[in-house]
């Protein structure tokens, strides 16, 4: 049977109806595909090895590696890459890292970042090279009015948060920062509709960066040209394999910043993440690792908030959920709260707090819709499981989805990552009930596991790590009386390689 007829036909089974699919063959021997957009990453050869190991060539080649930055950023960059190194207590407020932003006329070293998207406000996320204050203008794009917001008490190196509040639903605005009288950063945002509000709406996600896709202004060019309402990253993205050295995961979040890609993404759509094992010590690492300690923990933990905008939580996870519009995106922490000891017991891989917090969120929200993260899969059908859900903690997986189907929680879509490549699967249940999970770890672009299942009776489609650089993204439809759902996986070059309509009745347990 043909892979295309095969994906036909797995997506009228599952309830979802297939508009488009097809697949292209690996054509390069590297992480990247030779096209004319990315020729110099086949220059450099950076692959996903030596991007774990993070040294100063292989780093300055990702930097590099589609085109050479202008020369004050690169010698900005350099210069503070070699204070991290040398100095293990070294922070963004290092006089070092400071007097080099001021010789190169460097004045935000990080930032603009958008997140905590609201009716009425969201959130920029700054790190001012400078003590000066601050003026953000925001301009509605439709009517052209304005709104000031005059930012003070700034200290160099110091993260922002700056609410721009008071704003209304639903709206367009352009914003721009200024520094001295010099528009240093600006960007676009659309504020969350009201939750009543009919519409049409996108939230994108994917996961696996690898620093590798930081650098590809082809992936987040597209991103940003659908202008999704939010992006969720569900991990292994700016750092890799750090353990407990908090200078040089200080330092990796630097050759993020550095980034023009990075920054065309962060300051035009809001970013939700969450770790996975390469953000977090190293690869399959979670808990409190061998040989680290509990404060360990705690200082790679406020390493991440310190470079993230994420809304805030009271557990000691990382974990979060937030509306907008008509979907809760709920993120729960799959790396840092697992119990190690209690591997194969309930409750060990989120730890019995956040899954008490989970069902909760679930139970209590009124959106609609609800995406669930997870770093790694929700289903073992891809490397026997590893280290994901199953291998771990198959009783509380079970008792999530029972959960769900008891409860008649409507609208739940999964989403996973982890496992390099993209793939799409449906979970059946005993009560004929299926859960959709799409896993698109192809942010990157680099090797993973097979593509397809050894028992692919319940996959939609797969792709190689090698096979594909894109994202994934649900488009909400509420405007008629059956709200609709639809997932697409879109390559760096804009090209919809999977699209599934999802009726709201095939996300309904008890319909």
């Amino acid at each position: 049977m043909k892979r295309r007829n095969f994906i036909k036909q797995i997506g009228a089974i599952s309830g979802g109806v297939v508009i488009s699919s097809y697949s292209v063959p690996c054509v390069a021997n590297n992480c990247f595909k030779t096209t004319e957009d990315n020729f110099v990453l086949r220059r450099y050869k950076v692959l996903l090895p030596e991007a774990h190991i993070g040294n100063l060539d292989i780093d300055t080649r990702l930097m590099d590696s589609y085109g050479l930055l202008p020369e004050n950023i690169r010698n900005f960059y350099l210069t503070s890459r070699n204070c991290f190194s040398k100095k293990i207590d070294a922070d963004f407020t290092d006089p070092e890292i400071i007097n080099a932003a001021h010789k190169n006329k460097i004045p935000l070293m990080g930032g603009p970042m958008l997140s905590k998207l609201k009716q009425d406000e969201v959130s920029l996320w700054l790190r001012p090279a400078t003590d000066d204050d601050l003026l953000i203008k925001v301009t509605d794009i439709n009517s052209g009015k304005e709104k000031l917001y005059k930012i003070k008490d700034i200290r160099a190196g110091v993260e922002q948060r700056i609410k721009l509040n008071k704003l209304n639903p639903g709206v367009k605005y352009k914003y721009s920062v200024f520094c001295d009288k010099n528009n240093i950063a600006e960007g676009n945002f659309t504020t969350s509709p009201s939750s009543d509000e009919k519409g049409v709406y996108r939230i994108s996600f994917g996961s696996c960066f690898h620093k590798i896709g930081l650098h590809n202004p082809n992936l987040t060019n597209q991103i940003v040209k659908r202008k999704p309402l939010a992006m969720m990253l569900l991990g292994d993205i700016a750092t890799d394999d750090r353990e407990n050295k908090a200078n040089m995961l200080r330092s990796d979040y630097m050759l993020r910043d550095v980034a023009k890609s990075w920054k065309d993404l962060a300051s035009n759509v809001s970013l939700y993440a969450s770790w996975d094992d390469h953000d977090y010590f190293n690869d399959d690492i979670s808990g409190i690792p061998k040989g680290f300690t509990a404060k360990d923990v705690d200082l790679i933990r406020s390493v991440w908030h310190q470079n993230w905008n994420n809304p805030e939580n009271e557990g000691e996870g990382l974990y979060f959920s937030t509306r907008i519009g008509p979907v809760e995106l709920i993120m729960p922490d799959t790396r840092s709260c697992r119990e190690r000891e209690r591997k194969g017991e309930y409750g060990c891989y989120l730890g019995n707090e956040q899954q008490q917090w989970l069902k909760k969120t679930l139970k209590e929200s009124t959106a609609p819709f609800k995406i669930i993260s997870s770093g790694t899969m929700w289903c073992d059908n891809i490397s026997k499981g590893k280290d994901s859900w199953g291998t771990w903690d198959n009783e509380a997986r079970e008792d999530i989805f029972n959960f769900i189907e008891k409860k008649n929680i409507k609208g739940v879509l999964l989403i996973s990552g982890d496992r390099h490549g993209a793939r799409g699967f449906t979970i059946p249940r005993p009560s004929g009930y299926s859960f959709y999970e799409f896993e698109v770890a192809a942010l990157g672009g680099v090797r993973g596991p097979e593509a397809i299942a050894k028992d692919h009776s319940n996959q939609l489609f797969g792709y190689l790590g090698i096979d594909i650089i894109a994202f994934g993204e649900f488009t909400f439809d509420t405007t008629g009386d059956k709200p609709l759902v639809t997932f697409r996986l879109i390559d760096e070059h804009g090209n919809i390689r999977e699209e599934y309509k999802i009726p709201y009745k095939s996300l309904t347990p008890m319909a």
